[in-house]
């Protein structure tokens, strides 16, 4: 059964920087391309940041001021946020691309609070 673990969350004013932290287990982690995912309230859960074994991708909204990074030695990924924006404010979650699944139900751990005040 995987498992997923962020962290790294919290306040921050805007134009702050947080680094969140996920950390995998139950899955061979290296072997599977990896995400970012948030949810802002009211909003559906849109991937914002994904990584292969070497190559990375960012949704336009965040690119150019988040960076995703995976250490396979420690089956933990990595998310730096800066130049962070009030619309940022969202639970950020991590989980493979596609999302890990049992039958028909989405694996998900508690994900992460950040919140950027104006």
């Amino acid at each position: 059964q995987v498992q997923l673990v962020e962290s790294g969350g919290g306040l921050v004013q805007a134009g702050g920087s947080l680094r969140l932290s996920c950390a995998v287990s139950g899955s061979i982690f290296r072997f599977n391309s990896m995400g970012w995912y948030r949810q802002a309230p009211g909003k559906q859960r849109e991937l914002v940041a994904s990584i292969t074994t070497i190559f990375t991708k960012y949704a336009d909204s965040v690119k150019g001021r988040f960076t995703i990074s995976r250490d396979n030695a420690k089956n933990t990924m990595y998310l730096q946020m800066n130049s962070l924006k009030p619309e940022d404010t969202a639970v950020y979650y991590c989980n493979r691309v596609p999302v890990w699944a049992t039958g028909s139900l989405e694996v998900w751990g508690q994900g992460t609070l950040v919140t950027v005040s104006s």
